[in-house]
């Protein structure tokens, strides 16, 4: 059987957590653990920070998750794959890239809500993709990206900007 990631991507993206959430999630951490460790001796000073120092990096990287990502599929075509998800350049009908400042327009009322979002509040643009297929009721993909332009160019779809 072979493997649906055969080919090299032609765009990938990782939407990591902002830099600057890391010393705040640590800072609460450390907090929250000189809570717990005060008045406490023994292995209850220093647990509290082993534990609540791990479960922030794991929280933040928990956060940073999703992937954006455009490759060739076993055809040669495009196609878009947003962590599980895929979706091949030949469905889009129409697409552009939607500023960080229509970002809240276009996650609004106007959103349909059968379509498919994946959305991260700590990235400004996004992208949308209409489709033309009949047999799909998702009206259109929204998701979010630091770099739009660059998913509609490796896609080989032109934006209706």
């Amino acid at each position: 059987m072979e493997s649906q990631q055969t080919s090299k991507p032609l765009y990938r993206e990782r939407l990591w957590a902002p830099l600057w959430w890391w010393p705040i999630g640590l800072g609460i951490a450390g907090l929250l653990a000189a809570e717990i460790h005060m008045g406490a001796p023994g292995i209850r000073a220093w647990l509290p920070y082993v534990a609540l120092f791990a479960i922030a990096v794991w929280v933040l990287l928990w956060f940073s998750r999703h992937t954006v990502e455009v490759a060739l599929d076993s055809a040669g075509t495009p196609e878009l794959r947003v962590d599980k998800a895929h979706l091949p350049a030949t469905f889009v009908s129409r697409a552009a890239a939607v500023p960080a400042s229509a970002k809240s327009a276009a996650l609004g009322r106007q959103l349909d809500p059968a379509a498919y979002v994946q959305h991260r509040a700590w990235i400004g643009p996004l992208v949308l993709l209409v489709l033309d297929d009949p047999d799909d009721p998702t009206p259109y993909w929204l998701v979010s990206t630091r770099r739009p332009e660059k998913v509609l160019t490796a896609l080989g779809v032109p934006s209706a900007d």
